[in-house]
């Protein structure tokens, strides 16, 4: 019997309704994985393959033959914006079966959670966070709602597995298995894991039970991919060749992209003139010219202007790799439109906005009829479906081939072929600028990322061995607030059982615990128990507790009574704040309520919610240092982007850039001689290089004024010359056998957001050996020349 014959027959009648001629094979795959084994599935298929249905149809047809007796399975997903997107697709399909729907996070009614605590019943969608929420909020209620839970599907598997949301997220699923006596099912989904092997086995974690991944392999698909670039004023980098003779823009088809999970053959030798490798060649064919549809005004930013100019009259997705950029790309937009006495044609989305914009903006962008486009961060970037997408643009380049993937993936649905644009920004040198600081970088690594997709399919594997000491302490307080009081011996067992801690000592967990009670966060009563304490009380009863992302302080922005959104760092009242892409004047400023309250005006003023940290991987440097050594030419740069990179390779061959890491610069203006470190590693090996120069070589060979644009070069003054720099930095690397050494002496690194409540001594130990790349570091400088 064929697995579209075992599906229940609502689910065959919605396939009939929709007028599928076939299942496509990650669905097959999937049946075939959930019907046939009792094993976890970790399905990895390109976006918009089905993954969801693939998922959902084998469960719903166990459920409509064997109803649950309470929630029978759990949908994680890593965004509100993806919740709220299967909520409605699922809805659909289960209306027929009477298989109800619910879904619980933070922007959902107390009424619709209330109605599914009277009758916990068929699926359940929610948000790592929510799900905390629910476990020390609701606990006694959990066994209930759970007693019959059978499948627990996370969606996007990769993003969860970022920092400690990841581990919380496994963390919890063992929680909730141990306190409702289950034993669920795991079924992962996502369409860029590096990794496949390692996520199946984190995923089975603990469980006893294999993982399963299917190998599919689905009909090839036609990508269409252009990179230009963009000096932010002045002339561009080849004002002599127009972009086509009608200034037309082409966006070439980059390649064929293949669902199937086993890595590509290796490709022996660099791109050729010619194109994509063998493998891949057959997908460039010529893309058709496409002339702008607007103009925009005589000033504008370069690049903005040829974003404005190519939306008009389509749908399309404006990415931007931090919130503040994409405030002020969505203001600069509007001002253009307002400019040209156009109606305003652009929307924003990001997490710091209020529920109530975010979803207006998403139905806006699923009516068909509405030919408007977004500038979005990294919220639209995962599995919503926001109808039907003509293209992205990508300003800037994304950090991982991961986020690359994501964002192309937005676009390609509903029989479109994927289409992403990028638009390389950058600052005109000037002419005293240091010769490292002349480099394309972010063009580099754009092209960087594409080409490893393109030659290897190679997509970042997880990091899954950490010593996450800031969550295993917000577990602790977690379980401490939902069970109330254990013995020692009870709470290290319900801690360090949960798998995710294997690292994690019991001398590791004492002196957190003696650390925790010492400051009042934990309480021994005089029984000899642990309960949460006071200071403990003030940090579990907030909100903010069932987050383990770092959050800075926010206040909530309001104009009358509508509220607009958050933002850090408010100004005093009478100066301008930018959000949701508009403009506002500061009326009032409510520091203990944390309330701002704004009026709307017109104007342009940059944007604040916080830092954003990007890490990139080696392999990435490693391919940016090839791009400038080849002399490939990639067939989706336009000719600004040609250009300049044909002036970043002549610059990288005059000078030698990419024959050693250490560049000599020439003498500043106090007759000091300069130089550049070009290490070509990822963020976490550049900072432990960063950490071994400094501390244990910088005064032996003379080296000061240390300047580090991490991750691409450092620049120094140094008394010693290049031979004396690789045999010192070499010898130091060789004897460098403890992390710790590469911590300064009163040194405590705070990354995550609970490391202000760890012993100063696991926090440096967690970041010595659990944060920087020492053997990475270590395995560069083994290969440097004496």
């Amino acid at each position: 019997m064929g697995v579209f014959d075992r599906y229940a027959p609502f689910v065959q009648d919605f396939i009939y309704a929709h007028e599928w001629e076939s299942l496509r094979g990650i669905q097959v795959a999937a049946g075939e994985a959930i019907f046939d084994t009792d094993d976890h599935v970790l399905l990895c298929a390109s976006t918009a393959s089905g993954k969801t249905e693939a998922a959902f149809f084998p469960i719903l047809s166990e459920f409509w033959e064997d109803p649950p007796a309470s929630v029978g399975a759990l949908y994680i997903g890593p965004t509100k914006a993806l919740i709220n997107d299967q909520f409605y697709r699922l809805e659909e399909l289960c209306e027929e079966a009477d298989i109800p729907v619910w879904h619980w996070h933070g922007d959902v009614s107390s009424s619709h959670k209330a109605r599914l605590m009277k009758r916990p019943s068929g699926i359940l969608q929610i948000t790592p966070e929510s799900l905390e929420a629910l476990l020390m909020r609701r606990h006694a209620a959990v066994a209930k709602l759970f007693c019959d839970l059978r499948y627990i599907v996370i969606d996007e598997v990769h993003a969860l597995l970022r920092q400690d949301r990841g581990g919380q997220c496994l963390c919890l699923i063992e929680r909730l298995a141990r306190i409702a006596s289950v034993q669920p099912r795991r079924i992962g989904l996502s369409a860029t894991i590096g990794d496949p092997e390692a996520v199946g086995a984190f995923l089975a974690t603990g469980t006893g039970r294999n993982c399963v991944i299917p190998r599919v392999e689905e009909p090839p698909r036609a990508w269409r991919i252009s990179m230009e670039h963009f000096f932010q004023s002045g002339p561009q980098a080849d004002e002599s060749q127009p972009q086509t003779s009608g200034g037309c823009v082409e966006a070439d088809v980059l390649s064929v992209e293949s669902s199937e999970t086993r890595a590509l053959p290796p490709h022996s030798g660099g791109i050729g003139a010619e194109g994509a490798p063998a493998e891949l060649r057959a997908g460039i064919v010529p893309s058709p010219d496409e002339a702008p549809t607007d103009v925009a005004p005589a000033h504008a930013d370069p690049g903005m202007g040829y974003i404005f100019e190519h939306t008009r009259g389509r749908k399309c997705l404006i990415f931007s790799n931090s919130r503040e950029e994409a405030e002020e790309v969505c203001t600069t937009l509007r001002a253009y439109c307002e400019f040209n006495g156009e109606p305003d044609r652009f929307l924003i989305h990001h997490g710091n906005l209020s529920a109530a914009i975010r979803e207006s903006a998403e139905e806006q962008m699923r009516d068909d009829a509405s030919d408007v486009s977004i500038v979005a961060t990294s919220t639209l970037e995962l599995g919503v479906d926001i109808g039907r997408l003509e293209r992205a643009f990508q300003i800037d380049a994304p950090f991982t081939v991961s986020s690359f993937l994501q964002r192309m993936g937005r676009t390609g649905r509903r029989e479109r072929p994927p289409e992403m644009w990028f638009v390389m920004r950058e600052d005109q040198p000037e002419p005293r600028t240091l010769l490292p600081e002349t480099l394309p970088w972010k063009l580099l690594q754009g092209i960087a990322l594409v080409q490893l997709y393109r030659e290897e399919r190679w997509v970042e594997p997880p990091r899954l061995d950490r010593l996450p000491y800031s969550l295993l302490c917000h577990q602790t307080l977690a379980i401490l607030a939902s069970e109330g009081e254990l013995s020692p011996a009870q709470l290290a067992s319900r801690v360090l059982t949960l798998t995710y801690f294997h690292r994690v000592t019991t001398d590791d967990f004492r002196e957190l615990l003696r650390h925790l009670i010492r400051n009042d966060f934990v309480e021994q009563t005089e029984g000899g128990g642990l309960i949460v304490g006071l200071a403990g009380e003030r940090v579990t009863s907030s909100y903010k507790f069932f987050a383990v992302f770092q959050e800075n302080v926010e206040y909530t922005v309001r104009c009358d009574s509508t509220e607009i959104g958050t933002l850090c760092a408010p100004p005093p009242p009478g100066e301008k704040v930018a959000i949701a892409g508009h403009v506002w004047v500061v009326d009032e400023v409510d520091h203990e309520r944390h309330l701002l309250y704004v009026t709307q005006v017109k104007g342009k003023v940059p944007a604040y919610f916080g830092e954003v940290a990007g890490d990139v991987n080696t392999r990435v440097l490693e391919r940016m240092r090839r791009v400038l050594e080849e002399h490939a030419a990639y067939p989706y740069l336009m000719p600004h982007a040609r250009a300049r990179l044909r002036q970043a390779r002549h610059v990288a061959k005059a000078s030698r850039l990419t024959a050693s890491p250490l560049v000599c610069l020439g003498e500043n203006d106090r007759e000091q001689t300069m130089w550049c470190l070009l290490p070509w590693l990822g963020s976490y090996a550049f900072l432990a290089l960063e950490r071994l120069i400094k501390i244990r070589c910088a005064e032996e060979l003379g080296i000061k004024a240390f300047s580090s644009s991490r991750p691409y070069f450092i620049t120094f003054v140094m008394k010693a010359d290049a031979h004396a720099f690789f045999s010192v930095v070499k010898d130091a690397a060789e004897r460098l056998t403890d992390p710790m050494e590469l911590l300064y002496p009163a040194e405590v690194p705070y990354f995550e957001k609970y490391d202000e409540l760890v012993p100063e001594g696991l926090i440096r130990k967690g970041f010595a050996e659990g944060v920087l790349d020492v053997e990475g570091m270590k395995a560069r400088v083994a290969r440097w020349p004496l």
